[in-house]
């Protein structure tokens, strides 16, 4: 009788969108009189400078000569840019073989797309995640029906988005297997995993990059060759492996006991354990980390400039130092920035995507 003579639930009210802005902006902007007096001269700070900014980087802008006297100097000059546009996308591979780094690039990005597909099966997501490796380097390096292309003309984006790509997809499971072994009961794989973990943790990407370049080829047999990019690829994973291992470890450690207890009440072995039990729940936890680490890998990728591979920064760095280039330098770091930041934002917001859909799951 009680709860049938309790009165129904109201829901609050749903304001107009005027009223929430309103209410969200007394919130937010001007909650106090010093968070109003900082919010006011950030204002009229950025009345100050996005208009300059954009008349400098667009409406003043050069985007179309044929040399660097076609430039307006009340603006950027981007013809260094668009002028050089197919060295910056393609390097130096063979023009009539373009179209596949094209198809090569446009499968990463499909990749990038189809992880916001809530409603397509994970087994064919991982299925074209393990294949796309493999794919990317018959198209970019050729065999099997293709002619083949030396990879010393690889260079500019096309290096950048291979490199990260493949450091992404082969890093996580090498960290998890590397987490698993550390925090594994039998003395050997715990020694071997922990003392690579900490021997790769403690030493430079650079110092690595620098070995996988010069030392790697003198303990090849005589005549024999190991590609550079490969080397430097496999640098990348096995050192970006290493950093998710002690994050994912971190997840691992926080799991409660039970969840173990209870795989074992239920007669499931260590392998169905992990892959159906713990796995999900420590991926869960440490999606912000291991998305942090993958933005890091993709940024690290410029340092392979420094052995000789030419990635989208060697090629910005080659044109700025071009006699007719070199006074629009400005330009050509601000594409470079430009381009770093669309990629990472982009990947911060998936692994934003990722928190949100988790909080609903939870809710």
């Amino acid at each position: 009788m009680t709860a049938m003579n309790q009165a129904p639930r109201m829901l609050p009210p749903v304001l107009p969108v005027s009223q929430r802005a309103v209410l969200w902006a007394r919130t937010h902007l001007f909650p106090s009189i010093g968070h109003s007096l900082l919010t006011l001269a950030v204002l009229a700070l950025l009345l100050w400078c996005v208009p300059a900014a954009l008349n400098w980087l667009i409406f003043n802008a050069t985007f179309v000569g044929d040399s660097a006297a076609a430039c307006n100097p009340q603006g950027a000059c981007w013809l260094p840019i668009t002028q050089r546009w197919n060295l910056f996308v393609y390097g130096f591979y063979p023009e009539a073989e373009r179209w596949r780094v094209t198809l090569a690039l446009a499968l990463a990005v499909g990749a990038f797309v189809l992880l916001f597909f809530r409603s397509l099966d994970r087994r064919v997501l991982i299925g074209y995640l393990a294949l796309l490796p493999f794919v990317m380097w018959w198209l970019l390096k050729g065999g099997a029906g293709l002619p083949e292309i030396s990879s010393t003309k690889f260079a500019g984006m096309m290096v950048t988005v291979f490199l990260g790509t493949v450091g992404m997809i082969f890093a996580l499971p090498l960290g998890i297997l590397l987490a698993l072994g550390r925090r594994s009961k039998k003395p050997v794989i715990r020694m071997l995993c922990v003392a690579y973990i900490e021997l790769v943790r403690s030493v430079p990407v650079i110092s690595l990059l620098f070995m996988a370049s010069l030392m790697i080829q003198l303990f090849l047999p005589p005549g024999s060759a190991f590609d550079i990019l490969l080397r430097v690829q496999l640098v990348l994973i096995l050192f970006t492996a290493a950093y998710m291992a002690e994050t994912l470890r971190g997840g691992l450690q926080n799991l409660p006991r039970g969840q173990f207890e209870a795989a074992q009440a239920l007669g499931f072995g260590y392998w169905k354990t992990m892959g159906q039990i713990v796995l999900p729940q420590v991926l869960k936890q440490c999606i912000a980390p291991l998305l942090t680490q993958f933005i890091g890998l993709f940024k690290e990728t410029t340092l392979v400039m420094i052995v000789g591979v030419l990635d989208i920064v060697g090629i910005a760095m080659s044109t700025a130092a071009a006699p007719e280039w070199v006074a629009f330098g400005h330009e050509i770091y601000i594409f470079l920035a430009i381009y770093f930041f669309v990629i990472c934002f982009a990947l911060s917001r998936y692994a934003r995507h990722l928190e949100r859909k988790l909080e609903q799951n939870r809710s």
